[in-house]
Formats: structure tokens, C-alpha cells, sequence
């Protein structure tokens, strides 16, 4: 069974594009959500073993959520995704924990390879 993973982003057409991916790949997506309040509420209950997160998203945006996240778990995993591709938060989500930063538009080798490597997978 593949790892476990927490979707969260604004846009359902890059969550379905993201769940396809990693369906395709083995992984198995735990839950999907459109922001970061959710997200937090959801990484607590569910546990999963990464979390793939947007930054940009209304009501808390994914650096918040990042923090809130890695306030509850220091050992939690999180990939930051952005279509903003600007350094400073770049620096700013890797300072606060994400163990990776993926611009968008992704290829979907990308993800998977972020994933297996943030898990340690071959």
C-alpha cells in the first residue's frame, strides 16, 4: 500500500488532477481540502503520512496552515505547492518545515518524485 495523502488546494480541477496522479502511482489520498482551516482539522484527524498544499487559498492560507500543522506534528511532511513560485515563500514554508516547493504548473513526475523522496521511498 502507498502513502498516505492529504490534498489541499482552492481549486478542485488541481485537486482532481492531483488525486489522478497519485492514484495512477499507488498512493492512496485520505482527504481534499480547499483551505487551510480544513486542512488543519483534517491533518489532525486523519494522520496522513505527507500533505501536498497550496498556499494562495481563502479563509488561512497554506503558510499559516503550514505553521498550525507543524505546531501539532514537528514530524509532519508537507510539500507547498504555488503557482507563485516566489522566493521569499519558498525560503519562508522550507523555514517553517515543508520538506519540498513545487511550482505550478507541475508535471505530474514531479509530485510523485517529491513525495517518495520527502518519505524516503526508492
Amino acid at each position: 500500500m502507498g502513502a498516505r495523502v492529504l490534498i489541499v488546494d482552492d481549486l478542485a480541477f488541481i485537486k482532481l488532477i492531483i488525486r489522478d496522479t497519485l492514484e495512477k502511482t499507488g498512493f492512496e489520498v485520505v482527504g481534499e481540502a480547499s483551505n487551510g482551516v480544513e486542512a488543519v482539522d483534517m491533518y489532525k484527524r486523519l494522520k496522513p503520512d505527507i500533505v501536498l498544499m497550496d498556499i494562495t487559498m481563502p479563509r488561512m492560507d497554506g503558510i499559516q496552515a503550514l505553521q498550525e500543522i507543524m505546531k501539532s506534528d514537528t514530524a509532519a511532511k508537507v510539500i507547498m505547492c504555488s503557482a507563485l513560485g516566489q522566493q521569499k515563500l519558498i525560503i519562508q514554508s522550507i523555514q517553517l518545515g515543508a520538506k519540498d516547493f513545487i511550482v505550478k504548473p507541475f508535471k505530474p513526475e514531479r509530485i510523485v518524485g517529491a513525495i517518495k523522496k520527502a518519505l524516503n521511498m526508492p
